[in-house]
C-alpha cells in the first residue's frame, strides 16, 4: 500500500529565507546604532574625553578582529542559536548552554535601555509624556512589527538604520562649526581618578560604555537560517557592517566631545541632542529635526535586538534548554511569536524597575548596560574558543569563509576579550556577582527542564 506524504498544511512552520545581503546590513548596523546615540556618554563620566577614546580605540580593535573571525562560524553553521549552535558543536552541551545563556543576557538587557532613551528622547520633545510610558509603548509596537513577518521586519529594519547614519552625518555637520581640540581636551584624563587609581584604571573602567558602541552586531548571526545565501550574504554585510560603526561611533564621539564642555553630556541619555542645543540653541528646526531622526537610531536597535532576542530564545527552546512552548513558530507568519512576547515582557518589567534597582550608585541605564556587556564577552570568548576548537576538530567542515590572519585574528579578539572581561568584572565587582547569579539560576533551571 503506497504511504500518502503529509499535507503541506500540516507540516511544522519553518523560518522563512527571504534577507538580502543589503537586508543583513541594515541588521548589523541597525542593532547597533543606538549605541551611538546614548549609553556611551556615561564613559566620559568615568575616564573623561581622551581615556575613552583610549578604550574605544582598544574595543574597535577587538571588535573588528572579533567580526572577521566571527563571520566564519556563522557562515559555516548558519543557525537562529547562533553562538549557541557554534559552541554546542564545539564544545558540548554544557558549553553551547553557557554560550546561549549569556548571548540572551546581552540580548534581553539591552533593549530596556534603549527604550528608557526613546522615552528620554520624546521627552524632550513632548514634557508631558512620562518616558517610561513611551518606552513600554515602544516595546508593544515593534514586539508586534517583528511577529507580523521577516521581511517586512527586516525592510523597516534596513530603512529606519539609512534615516540614523543620515541624521548622525547631519549632527556631525551641523555641530562641526563649534568643534575645537581643546574642548575635547579639557580635563580629557581628570576622571579617572574617580576609581582610586590611575588614569589607565579609568580607561579599562570606561570599557564597558566603549563595547556599548559596538554591541550586539553579532545578532546577524541568528538571522542566518532567514539569509537567501548566508555563505555569501553574511560577509558582505558583517565586514561593511563593522566598517559602518566604527566610522559613526568616532565621528559622533569626537566631535560631540569638542563642541563645547564635554562634561555636562557625561551621564546623560540624550547626550546627541543636548550637544546639537548648545551649539544652535533650543528653538532651531536642526534641534528637532535631531530628536525626531534620532529616534530612528533607537528604533533600529530596539527593533533589531528584539528580533535577535527572539531568535535565541527560540533556538534555545527548540534545543530543549528553555520550555518548549517558546520554540513553536505562528503558523501563518512563520516567526518566533511566544519568544518575542516572552522577551519582550521581561524587559517591559526592567524599565519599571529603575525606581527600585541601585547597584553601587549607578542608573539603571548603565546597569544594564554594563550586564548586556558581561553576556556579550562571555558569548565572544566562547565563540573564539569554538572558532579554535572545530578548526582542529573538523577540519573538512564546509565553511564558506574563513577567518584571515588565522590564528593571528581571531587570537586578537580572544584575547581582547578576555582582557575586556577581567576588567569590567574588576570595576564592577557587585553587577558581576549579579551577572554570575542569573547565568547559575538559569542554567539550573533550564538544566531540570531538560531531563
Amino acid at each position: 500500500m503506497k504511504q500518502e506524504l503529509p499535507a503541506v498544511s500540516a507540516m511544522p512552520p519553518q523560518l522563512n529565507r527571504k534577507l538580502s545581503a543589503f537586508h543583513l546590513w541594515g541588521i548589523a548596523v541597525g542593532l547597533v546604532i543606538s549605541g551611538e546615540y546614548f549609553g556611551w556618554s556615561y564613559g566620559w563620566a568615568t575616564a573623561g574625553t581622551l581615556g575613552f577614546l583610549g578604550a574605544t580605540i582598544f574595543v574597535a580593535f577587538m571588535y573588528t578582529a572579533f567580526i572577521f573571525s566571527f563571520t566564519e562560524l556563522t557562515c559555516a553553521i548558519p543557525h537562529a542559536g547562533g553562538p549557541f549552535a557554534y559552541a554546542e558543536r564545539a564544545l558540548g552541551r554544557l558549553g553551547g548552554t553557557v554560550t546561549g545563556l549569556a548571548t540572551l543576557v546581552e540580548f534581553i538587557f539591552a533593549p530596556p535601555a534603549i527604550a528608557l532613551a526613546i522615552g528620554a528622547y520624546l521627552n524632550v520633545q513632548f514634557p508631558g509624556l512620562p518616558p517610561k510610558l513611551a518606552a513600554t509603548g515602544a516595546y508593544l509596537v515593534f514586539m508586534t512589527l517583528n511577529i507580523v513577518g521577516v521581511q517586512i521586519a527586516a525592510t523597516f529594519e534596513l530603512f529606519v538604520t539609512i534615516a540614523a547614519i543620515v541624521e548622525l552625518l547631519v549632527f556631525m555637520a551641523v555641530v562641526a562649526p563649534a568643534f575645537s581640540w581643546a574642548n575635547f581636551n579639557h580635563n580629557g584624563w581628570g576622571a579617572g581618578s574617580h576609581f582610586g587609581f590611575t588614569a589607565m584604571g579609568g580607561v579599562f573602567a570606561a570599557i564597558p560604555f566603549a563595547i556599548w558602541f559596538f554591541l550586539a552586531i553579532e545578532g546577524v548571526a541568528m538571522a542566518a537560517e532567514e539569509a537567501r545565501t548566508p555563505q555569501r550574504s553574511i560577509p558582505v554585510a558583517y565586514s561593511a557592517g563593522v566598517l559602518t560603526l566604527v566610522t559613526l561611533a568616532f565621528g559622533v564621539m569626537i566631535f560631540a566631545g569638542g563642541s563645547g564642555d564635554w562634561a555636562t553630556l557625561a551621564n546623560l541619555n540624550d547626550p546627541l541632542p543636548q550637544a546639537m542645543k548648545r551649539v544652535v540653541g533650543s528653538q532651531s528646526p536642526w534641534l528637532s529635526m535631531l530628536v525626531w531622526l534620532g529616534l530612528f537610531g533607537l528604533v533600529a536597535s530596539l527593533h533589531g535586538i528584539i528580533m535577535g532576542f527572539a531568535r535565541q530564545i527560540y533556538a534555545l527552546a527548540r534545543a530543549g534548554i528553555l520550555p518548549t512552548t517558546l520554540g513553536r513558530l505562528h503558523n501563518r507568519f512563520h516567526t518566533p511569536h511566544r519568544a518575542t512576547i516572552a522577551g519582550s515582557a521581561i524587559g517591559i518589567v526592567a524599565i519599571y524597575a529603575d525606581d527600585v534597582v541601585s547597584i553601587g550608585g549607578q542608573s539603571l541605564t548603565a546597569i544594564l548596560v554594563t550586564l548586556s556587556v558581561f553576556g556579550a564577552l562571555t558569548m565572544y570568548v566562547m565563540s573564539m574558543i569554538s572558532l579554535f576548537v572545530l578548526r582542529r576538530k573538523e577540519p573538512g567542515l564546509e565553511r564558506g569563509y574563513k577567518a584571515p590572519l588565522y590564528p593571528l585574528l581571531p587570537a586578537i579578539a580572544l584575547s581582547g576579550a578576555a582582557v575586556c572581561f577581567i576588567a569590567v568584572s574588576y570595576c564592577n565587582f557587585l553587577l558581576f556577582l549579579v551577572y554570575i547569579t542569573l547565568l547559575i539560576i538559569i542554567a539550573i533551571i533550564s538544566n531540570n527542564l531538560t531531563r
